[in-house]
């Protein structure tokens, strides 16, 4: 059984371009025509630089002359960035109960906001306790206000719904 070779991520460097006939690019990014892979090959070589296909899906496929050591920094230069402003959404809850007095209720707002200001969603569940499960109407009205009160900066993902002894509530940033 022949030995099978490590797949290569990424593009094809130099012999591993197997196409008879490229269209070539040189290191200045002028363009040189369609010409022969060996041809291209022998012209990175020629210059101390790599041949590196660009768009192997083209006819003939693209190739380049250039630095494949510093065209791979660079490559990784932009994931790295490309992560580090890359936003992960997190889930943060706002516990309120039906009879919340109004000072309270002005805290858990201006959480709220914050947290909606920095792109996290937010999770109010409301608890209701013993005979408060009576007044559900009391629990509906609360989550109620804070939904209008956000409306302009939050869009409601998930409606109030009742699950055991809590209603919950889902807001996202628009």
């Amino acid at each position: 059984m022949p030995a099978q070779l490590p797949t290569r991520d990424g593009p094809r460097v130099n012999e591993e371009i197997r196409a008879p006939q490229v269209r070539l690019i040189d290191q200045d990014g002028e363009m040189l025509g369609v010409m022969s892979a060996r041809e291209a090959l022998i012209r990175a070589y020629d210059v101390g630089l790599d041949l590196l296909e660009i768009s192997p899906n083209a006819v003939p496929p693209v190739v380049k002359i250039l630095d494949y050591g510093k065209y791979k920094y660079e490559q990784q230069k932009k994931a790295n960035e490309a992560r580090k402003r890359q936003k992960v959404v997190e889930i943060k809850e706002i516990k309120v109960r039906p009879n919340i007095d109004d000072h309270d209720y002005e805290v858990k707002m201006r959480q709220m906001k914050e947290f909606i200001g920095e792109g996290d969603k937010v999770k109010v569940t409301l608890r209701f306790r013993g005979r408060e499960m009576a007044h559900q109407d009391l629990g509906l009205k609360v989550l109620d206000r804070i939904r209008t009160e956000l409306a302009e900066i939050t869009k409601v993902e998930a409606m109030p719904r009742l699950e055991n002894r809590q209603m919950i509530m889902v807001l996202a940033p628009k």
